[in-house]
């Protein structure tokens, strides 16, 4: 069986999704399972130990330039790629028209989410399958249960999930220190961010137990803020990391503080220790989930407080064995 998923964006959203490559190949040992991805988030599919071919849709980059010749071609090639490929099934853990509409580009049977399960429930009508997944669940536990019923395998019980993650090569740097914290203090929207002044006490406490923090970014504006977390806490600042370079050096790390935003989840598929901080979102259906101890603090207008956060990191830390 050739089977395609298609998890296009974001960050966050594709790793919840990698379970699902894991549980595919554990009911369908011998499925072949490609993946449909932005081309800013493809490294990470293509890290998952079973995956075998990882197709990009740049919809982000082409949906700015539809007038253009270059961008009907290279949707026509992706279309030629998709049907050659000769899916048996295609399973849009997305739930958006987008993605509906391109999954149904391969010519292929598509499962989705019912009606009354997704996003956008227009999209539910271009599916040759449509499933009741309940929207009360973690991300990660939709898409699995999702690609269950596709699979028409009934699945009572979860067993944890497996990212699959294997293929990850450690980040090495000459300033690269050996023991270290990541801080993730940078995120999409401001409205997710939490301030300054607590990420640079948190790696001066992070400091004095033997962890130098490291300070990840990903804009000029948000490299001069994580040298100026890294300047009050004796703190370190990586180069431009790719996602996959980025990946690499959570690899590595003892431990791990984040926002809201992609690399956070990451850090957890990869099974480090992950204090999650939500600012501008409940944490329940996409809360920090891994195999080392984690914490999920904030929500949907509640930022929390730094002791909060601080008291969360060393309850991590100490079950982490740190």
């Amino acid at each position: 069986m050739k089977l395609l998923i298609v998890k296009t964006s974001s960050m966050g959203d594709v790793v919840h999704a990698l379970p699902m490559a894991s549980d595919i190949r554990r009911l369908c040992p011998d499925a072949q399972i490609d993946w449909l991805v932005e081309p800013a988030f493809a490294a990470l599919p293509a890290m998952h130990r079973d995956v075998s071919q990882v197709h990009r849709l740049a919809w982000r980059k082409w949906r700015r330039q539809l007038f253009k010749r270059e961008t009907w071609q290279a949707m026509g090639e992706l279309v030629d790629t998709l049907r050659s490929a000769h899916y048996d099934l295609v399973i849009d853990a997305q739930g958006l028209l987008k993605s509906a509409w391109w999954a149904r580009r391969s010519r292929a049977p598509v499962a989705g989410y019912d009606l009354h399960s997704i996003r956008e429930p227009l999209a539910s009508l271009l599916y040759t399958q449509r499933h009741e997944v309940a929207y009360s669940l973690h991300a990660i536990e939709r898409c699995r249960l999702l690609a269950a019923a596709a699979l028409r395998v009934p699945m009572p019980t979860l067993p944890a999930p497996d990212f699959g993650l294997q293929q990850v090569r450690r980040y090495g740097h000459t300033g690269l220190p050996a023991r270290y914290a990541v801080l993730i203090p940078n995120a999409s929207r401001p409205e997710k961010h939490w301030p300054e002044a607590h990420w640079q006490g948190l790696g001066r406490h992070l400091h004095s137990q033997g962890l130098t923090p490291v300070v990840l970014w990903g804009s000029p504006a948000e490299e001069a803020m994580a040298t100026r977390i890294a300047q009050a806490c004796q703190g370190w600042v990586p180069p431009f990391l790719t996602v996959q370079e980025a990946t690499g050096l959570l690899a590595g790390a003892q431990l791990v503080v984040g926002l809201d935003t992609g690399f956070s989840h990451v850090a957890a598929a990869l099974g480090k220790p992950v204090v999650g901080i939500y600012c501008d979102h409940e944490p329940g259906l996409t809360g920090i989930t891994g195999s080392a101890p984690g914490a999920s603090l904030g929500g949907k207008g509640q930022q929390p407080a730094f002791g909060e956060v601080l008291a969360a990191v060393e309850r991590v830390a100490q079950a982490a064995g740190l």
